[in-house]
């Protein structure tokens, strides 16, 4: 966050100022780096979900839609829920469409919290969800994921939980760090959710993505699927990122309030690609089996040419980002690492001390994106070639 002081910009969202993102890929653009920084694949999905928005486009289904999302896409997110998890939702009343898992991040907390809430968040975290805590008037309280396994402490948990405490935002698989949540991690946080009345809101945009392990929905867990919101995104998925369709599954009631503030920062969401989408949750096993294994290719694909580099890898159980640390090469601060990178070496990664309300625990630390075709990460890691190196320092992971 910056210090400056922004004109007009209210109170509340001083000091959140222009993401990350954007500042890498304007770098990456001005100096024709290879864009290893914004998580979006250099590639579309199937033919056949184009294809379905192609024909939905041409028939006419160019109009709003019902609010909540366009029937036949609600049931076949509710039978997806069915098919991977054995969670039952109803599809009308307890499934809602959004435009992207960051409106429906932002409409949940514009919905549950009052001002002086408390929301807990793990850092690092998506950059979205202290901003969105803040527009909702409530206050983050953040536990951190301690490098390199990103474990959590249970008493630092437990310490951050207060008689203000409205939720816990829980993201696995992880962005940035790639953890996936172990059962035992998810099944404490779920007694704290139900010891003291929480509601769990997930974001598991990255559910098909798991390398080891296996995802776990919060909502399975026994008592947790009367109390958590379980938000998700066609987007990882399916390779359609600026589609922008995400959703949540939740109790009647709780998608009810969610829907109120949803019906006005949105209505409803693209129609055409609501039409396409819903043929690609009930894809065949295939799709999903196929997409796990070509994004594990790419993952050690990368994290070995960053090993090869030099670089302390941390490789991820899930999602489609590695973090490595930058201290065997020499460097310390990922901020002036990441701005150097695109100029001199030709390539664009993420500094993930932005996503820190203590950025020196991630200070050391860089972050790579392989959703990108063979081609651009080897291209990419040919160009790391030219990194100039330093005396390792101290502390540093090999």
């Amino acid at each position: 966050m910056s210090s400056a002081r922004q004109p007009h910009l209210t109170a509340r969202l001083q000091g959140f100022g222009t993401t990350i993102f954007t500042e890498m890929t304007r770098l990456a653009i001005q100096f024709g780096a290879v864009n290893l920084g914004q998580g979006f694949p250099n590639f579309d999905g199937p033919d056949f979900i184009k294809e379905a928005a192609i024909a939905a486009i041409r028939a006419g289904a160019n109009q709003y839609c019902r609010m909540s999302g366009l029937p036949e896409l609600n049931r076949a997110i509710a039978a997806h829920q069915q098919r991977f998890y054995d969670l039952s939702y109803d599809p009308d009343s307890e499934v809602t469409v959004y435009s992207g898992a960051t409106e429906a991040i932002c409409a949940t907390l514009q919905a549950l919290c009052d001002t002086g809430d408390e929301v807990v968040l793990f850092e690092p975290f998506y950059d979205s969800y202290r901003a969105s805590v803040t527009m909702a008037g409530a206050v983050p309280k953040v536990v951190t994921l301690h490098a390199p396994d990103f474990a959590y402490r249970p008493e630092e948990l437990e310490a951050a939980i207060t008689p203000k405490t409205r939720a816990i935002l829980l993201n696995t698989p992880h962005n940035p760090t790639g953890k996936v949540f172990t059962r035992g991690e998810l099944e404490h946080v779920a007694s704290l959710c139900k010891r003291f009345d929480l509601i769990a809101i997930t974001d598991e945009v990255y559910e098909h993505l798991v390398y080891e392990g296996s995802h776990v929905p919060l909502a399975t867990l026994p008592g947790m699927r009367e109390r958590t919101v379980l938000i998700s995104s066609s987007g990882k998925t399916f390779s359609f990122t600026g589609w922008k369709v995400g959703h949540t599954c939740a109790p009647p009631a709780l998608s009810a309030a969610i829907r109120c503030a949803h019906q006005f920062v949105t209505f409803c969401t693209a129609t055409p690609f609501q039409h396409a989408l819903a043929k690609a949750f009930v894809a065949d096993d295939a799709f999903f089996t196929g997409l796990v294994a070509e994004y594990r290719a790419r993952r050690d694909r990368l994290c070995q040419g960053l090993r090869e580099l030099g670089f302390g890898v941390l490789a991820p159980a899930g999602a489609y980002f590695v973090m490595t640390d930058i201290r065997p090469l020499g460097y310390a601060d990922d901020v002036e690492f990441c701005r150097m990178l695109p100029e001199q070496v030709g390539v664009a990664a993420i500094p993930p001390s932005s996503f820190y309300e203590h950025p020196a625990a991630g200070r050391h630390l860089v972050r790579w994106a392989f959703c990108k075709t063979d081609d651009v990460l080897d291209e990419g890691l040919r160009r790391l070639q030219k990194l100039p190196r330093r005396p390792p320092l101290v502390g540093a992971a090999g």
